[in-house]
């Protein structure tokens, strides 16, 4: 019981802490989670962008690697969520929508392309 009364602000710190720590994981666990796929397929959108214009056509595995490496600097949190099968499911659909972008969007065509040959 003494213990209890000499660190007592020991304790108050540590139930403040779980209490900061718990609402965070509420709140994300709160927003619906087609919002948050919603945002990382944007993200994803931007990477395979930067990937395809990094390492150029025909290195898919490189560019899934370059992806990866760097969803998990951005979204540590979700790298422990989903397997690396559904994250590839995912880097799929975001190079089908580049493809989609570049028919139709010039500037983007030009930012990937080296030589013209997207």
């Amino acid at each position: 019981m003494n213990q209890l009364i000499e660190y007592w602000y020991i304790i108050i710190a540590l139930i403040v802490l779980l209490i900061f720590v718990s609402g965070i994981i509420f709140a994300f666990f709160k927003s619906p989670s087609e919002t948050q796929l919603r945002k990382v397929k944007a993200w994803l959108l931007w990477a395979v962008t930067k990937a395809e214009a990094e390492l150029g056509y025909g290195t898919g595995q490189l560019k899934l690697r370059f992806v990866y490496d760097l969803f998990i600097s951005k979204f540590t949190w979700i790298a422990w969520l989903i397997s690396f099968e559904m994250f590839s499911d995912l880097v799929d659909d975001a190079l089908d929508e580049m493809r989609d972008m570049l028919k139709t969007n010039q500037a983007a065509f030009h930012l990937v392309s080296r030589d013209g040959d997207a």
